[in-house]
């Protein structure tokens, strides 16, 4: 390929999707034109629904463009996909491995279907296993890998060929930070090394901070673009921190914010403080009644600050979030124990999966569980939930033994899973109507449940579509309603923005702060560091063993003072391993 030619060029592209239950078509690109130079790192990011995805696919021969025009490598794709397809490699969100295939097998099935000849496959080989330093696992099946190794061998199947173009599709999802850092660091060497043209799209604007060029798409629509400078440009001078008054959670302050569009576009939590966008033309005496004489500093400006400046204008005034979730008030003390675990231990086989783990929870308290892919945060919380039962120790869950009570404590609880859990064959209706049934709500409880969760979670319109079709962020608001259809006391979310937009994140915590202020107790498992400020208290596990506990600042402290809590953590679990704390 000439060096100099684009690595993509679209024209006026535009593609509808017809889907079943939904009034009318989803316009999922609508009149874009973009042209992304070759050799270089770019960016697609917006809300989900915003068209990332089907760009890519487009682009990787999979979809054809109802109109328009779009070149791959200087090849028109509709006319001729095969030719793409034959010089690129595309990772998809959901990449196939064969999980009951180790890791070498998973690479020589994928080196067989791209045709790459024997004689190249052992170089090849050994530079995709120093890259993802996944040499010293080559016979351990797929399905035996973490989260963040599944990823890396998903690349690495992807790469047994050397491409022109990579399209990447959110690789990090479910990632958690360490192993986020470490494919970046892979795309960026076959950049630089390779000068291979890479397109990633992505839910984390931290990420598209290292791109050449980042392309903001809108409900289809191309509605900036341009270096990451440009994009930050757009909250110059717009970006303050403030510190909350003492004994105030810093999501009070940020939720205080976020109610008041006329002077605030954006709040953030941030290193026990709050970071905000103030609106233009917002006069000094609407901010000194939010801030009460509290001192607020300016900052410079970030990629993500840019990009909520352009979608708030987008929603042409709308407010910065949804009306918060009225939740009814949870009876009981607020310092009141509601779960407590002591010398918890989960086996299987000879395989410890959790370590001796002991905390407590108290009513109304959010509580993070954190820790890397394969660090046991996910067995512990499949135990709180009375999922899966410990080996031994103490559990107790709102009053119940788990030990001998599990079913007696889940109708106390509501859940919310990592993966799309409801039944993508029926309606946002039908299941409602099931988990509703399945909780003990008839009748006319059950019509008035469903109408509030519905309203709460803006699922108004949506109540004959398919389940299964819908896009990532409204299966997301579905299971939340689901899970809160009868009100549980305690409410158990796992990874439940895991792949979102900063949009749709800011909502939903916005709904968690309303929740939590009501008396429900949370307890969260999450990738996204900033979340973690969230929290009231969080615990960092690795290996199965308790590395950390406390609030976000307290566990920053521990990390040496780290100034944010991805920082943090990444020092505490290296520390961890440094010092044979976890292997």
């Amino acid at each position: 390929m000439d060096a100099a030619a684009p690595a993509l060029v679209g024209q006026a592209l535009h593609k509808r999707f017809e889907l079943k239950g939904s009034r009318q078509p989803v316009q999922a690109l609508g009149d874009v034109s973009l042209q992304i130079p070759a050799g270089t790192l770019c960016a697609l990011v917006g809300p989900d629904g915003a068209g990332k995805t089907t760009l890519l696919r487009l682009a990787a021969g999979l979809l054809r463009a109802d109109s328009g025009t779009l070149q791959v490598l200087g090849i028109d794709v509709a006319a001729n996909p095969q030719a793409v397809q034959d010089r690129i490699s595309y990772m998809p969100q959901r990449f196939g491995l064969y999980e009951d295939l180790s890791v070498q097998e998973n690479l020589d099935l994928y080196a067989d279907l791209h045709g790459v000849p024997t004689e190249e496959r052992r170089e090849r080989y050994a530079r995709l296993m120093e890259m993802t330093d996944l040499g010293r696992f080559t016979t351990r099946p797929a399905g035996k890998l973490s989260g963040g190794m599944k990823q890396k061998l998903g690349l690495a199947c992807t790469l047994v060929r050397s491409p022109e173009l990579l399209l990447l599709d959110e690789p990090t999802v479910g990632v958690d930070p360490l192993s986020r850092r470490e494919l970046w660091q892979i795309v960026q060497q076959l950049v630089d090394d390779e000068r291979l043209s890479v397109i990633v799209s992505t839910a984390y604007l931290d990420e598209a901070e290292r791109c050449a060029q980042v392309f903001v798409l809108h409900e289809g629509r191309l509605i900036a673009e341009g270096a990451p400078a440009q994009i930050r440009d757009n909250a110059r001078g717009l970006c303050f921190i403030a510190r909350p008054p003492e004994g105030v959670p810093a999501r009070t302050l940020q939720a205080k914010l976020l109610d008041a569009p006329a002077a605030i576009i954006d709040a953030v939590p941030q290193g026990g403080e709050v970071r905000f966008i103030r609106r233009p033309g917002a006069g000094d005496e609407a901010l000194a009644a939010l801030f009460g004489g509290a001192p607020v500093e300016p900052v410079p400006a970030r990629l993500e600050d840019g990009f909520m400046v352009l979608l708030r204008a987008k929603q042409q005034g709308a407010a910065a979030a949804r009306p918060a979730l009225a939740a009814v008030a949870v009876e009981g003390e607020a310092d009141e124990v509601v779960i407590e675990v002591k010398d918890l231990v989960r086996k299987f086989g000879d395989f410890t999966a959790v370590a001796s783990t002991s905390f407590d929870v108290r009513r109304g308290e959010i509580f993070g569980l954190l820790g890397p892919n394969g660090a046991g945060k996910t067995t512990t919380f499949r135990m709180l939930c009375g999922l899966l039962p410990a080996t031994s120790g103490f559990l107790q869950v709102a009053g119940v033994n788990l030990r001998h009570a599990r079913a007696q404590a889940r109708a106390r609880i509501g859940y919310v899973s990592q993966k799309f859990a409801l039944y993508g064959n029926l309606t946002v209706a039908e299941n409602l109507e099931f988990f509703g049934g399945a909780y003990g709500l008839r009748g006319q409880r059950l019509r008035e449940r469903m109408q509030t969760v519905l309203a709460q979670f803006d699922l108004l319109g949506q109540e004959k579509a398919t389940s299964g079709l819908l896009p990532g962020g409204f299966k997301q608001r579905l299971a939340m309603a689901a899970g809160l259809l009868h009100e549980p006391e305690i409410l158990f979310l796992d990874e439940p923005t895991s792949g979102t937009d900063p949009l749709a994140r800011r909502e939903f915590w916005r709904r968690i702060t309303a929740l939590a202020e009501a008396g429900v107790t949370v307890i969260i498992t999450t990738h996204f560091m900033e979340e973690a400020e969230y929290c009231d208290r969080i615990v960092i596990q690795d290996a199965g063993k308790l590395l950390a506990i406390g609030t976000p600042q307290q566990v920053r402290v521990q990390a040496g003072r780290a100034p944010d809590m991805e920082e943090a953590f990444i020092g505490i679990v290296t520390r961890s391993r440094e010092n044979g704390g976890a292997t």
